[in-house]
This record gives structure tokens, C-alpha cells and sequence, in this order.
């Protein structure tokens, strides 16, 4: 392993780790440049990363890139980032929690924008969620992540892995792994191995759907007890056991099926037709 300065600064500036913010900080120069390669960076990109660290991952993006927006909630990094990084005059240093973030603030006109982040695992989903639901104009998200949360994401119907977070991340978004992390690649050592997953957003939503909320709702309920069948779990909604019936009949789905049997096309079907009928 090539470590880049990470532990040099972190020991420089006496800097304390802080676990319930989830700090794991690479260590590690090859990730960090396949994080760089697997992320498709070209000088006409704006950069917004979550989650600098002490700024080594920020410092090889802005090397390569238009300008970087670093976002960073932990007020002892601060002053070791505005150092560090000062020789730079396409940096622009963030100090807020990025849940509470209106990306379109920092987007702006920009007209190529992508994310770069080392996610704490505790806020993975609400972040990713976020950046998606909202709408926000990014061409691609590259995230560290724990490595099972990017198998869910990256998964398709009928394995284990397979749920709400799959299909939502892809129904925005095709995914791609680029990179399984060790926990050896961090200071302090993560629990868990992590994956780098790189999340390209599509033009349009992957599929045609009547009421977006609604196809969640469906999704959701789906998954809430997976070892129900497909009817039983979306008994749920507010429909009658005989209109339910000829939801399943009208979409042609077999309602003993489990929600991680059905593509995201037949989820599709099946809330336009909870639509349908909720609307009688």
C-alpha cells in the first residue's frame, strides 16, 4: 500500500477523530486515484465533495477540475482544510451539515456538475436519497460506502440484496462498482469493507409512472415484510381485497409473488393500477 499524507496531517494538526460523526479517513493513494479514474473528472467539472476529510482526496480533485465545493460539518477540520488547501483559488470550503444543503445554491449555472463523496455510513441512504428525490442537476454521484449498502444499490430482482434502495437509486440512475475497499485503506480501521459505486443519473426516470409518490408507497410496502406475498403486503393501501384482485389481474402479475421477485418496470404496472383504482 502507498499511503498518501493523511496520517502526516492528521498527526500535524493533532486531530482527534470523532465517532459519532463516522470519520474514517483513506489512507490508501491507489483508491483514492481510482476513486479519481472511476468518477470520469475532466476540467470542465465542478466538484462537490461531502465529507473532505483533511482534504487529500480534495486536493487531487482540484488539480483536474473546474472547481471544487467541499462540504464538511466537523468545525476542528476547518482550519487543517483552509490551510492545507490554501494554495488553491478554485476551492471553496462549506461548513454545514450536507442533509440541510440546497445543492441548487451551489450548482447554480454550472452546467457539468458531479459528486464525489466518502459517505459516513450512518448517513448514506438519507444523503444519496436526498441528492435524488430533490432533483438536484448532477451528471454522476461517486461514493465510499459500506460495501453491502452498494450491493443493495447496484442489486437486481430475485437475491437478497434486492429492496427499496435498489430501486430507487435506479430508477434515477445506472449503476456501476468501480472498487471493494479493505478497511486496512482507513484510519481509524471501519468494521465493515467498503465499495466504491459510481451512480450516473438518467436524462429521464428509468421508467413512465403515473404518481411518483405512490410508486414508492407500492415499493416500500413491498419490502416491509419481505416474506409476504405481493398481495398480502399491499393490503396496506386503501383498497378493498376485491379491487386489490384486479389490480394484480389488470397489470397480469401474480399477486403470491414477493416484491423481490418484480422489476422495477412491474412496479411500474402495478402502482399505475393501485392508481387507477384509488382515484374511483
Amino acid at each position: 500500500m502507498s499511503e498518501v499524507n493523511t496520517k502526516d496531517i492528521v498527526k500535524k494538526y493533532g486531530f482527534k477523530f470523532t465517532k459519532s460523526l463516522g470519520q474514517n479517513f483513506l489512507v490508501d493513494a491507489s483508491i483514492l486515484n481510482e476513486i479519481i479514474d472511476g468518477a470520469n473528472i475532466t476540467e470542465e467539472d465542478t466538484i462537490i465533495e461531502i465529507g473532505p476529510g483533511v482534504g487529500t482526496l480534495t486536493e487531487k480533485l482540484l488539480k483536474i477540475s473546474k472547481k471544487v465545493y467541499a462540504i464538511e460539518l466537523d468545525n476542528s477540520l476547518l482550519p487543517i482544510l483552509e490551510e492545507e488547501l490554501k494554495g488553491f483559488n478554485n476551492f471553496t470550503l462549506i461548513h454545514k451539515d450536507a442533509l440541510k444543503v440546497d445543492f441548487n445554491e451551489i450548482i447554480g449555472d454550472e452546467k457539468s456538475v458531479k459528486v464525489v463523496a466518502n459517505l459516513p455510513y450512518y448517513v448514506t441512504t438519507p444523503i444519496i436519497s436526498k441528492l435524488l428525490v430533490e432533483g438536484y442537476k448532477f451528471k454522476s454521484l461517486t461514493i465510499m460506502i459500506q460495501k453491502e449498502v452498494g450491493e443493495r444499490i447496484a442489486a437486481e430482482p430475485n437475491c437478497k440484496e434486492y429492496g427499496a434502495l435498489s430501486l430507487l437509486v435506479q430508477y434515477y440512475c445506472n449503476t456501476k462498482i468501480i472498487k471493494k475497499v479493505p478497511p486496512s485503506s482507513f484510519i481509524p480501521e471501519p468494521k465493515v469493507e467498503s465499495i466504491v459505486i459510481r451512480l450516473d443519473k438518467l436524462e429521464k426516470p428509468r421508467v413512465d409512472i403515473i404518481d411518483e409518490k405512490l410508486f414508492f408507497s407500492v415499493i416500500r410496502a413491498s419490502f416491509n415484510m419481505r416474506r409476504k406475498t405481493i398481495f398480502n403486503a399491499l393490503k396496506t393501501l386503501n383498497l378493498s381485497k376485491e379491487n386489490l384482485e384486479k389490480v394484480f389481474q389488470n397489470c397480469g402479475i401474480d399477486s403470491k409473488r414477493r416484491g423481490e421477485t418484480l422489476s422495477i418496470e412491474e412496479f411500474a404496472n402495478l402502482s399505475d393500477e393501485v392508481y387507477k383504482f384509488l382515484q374511483k
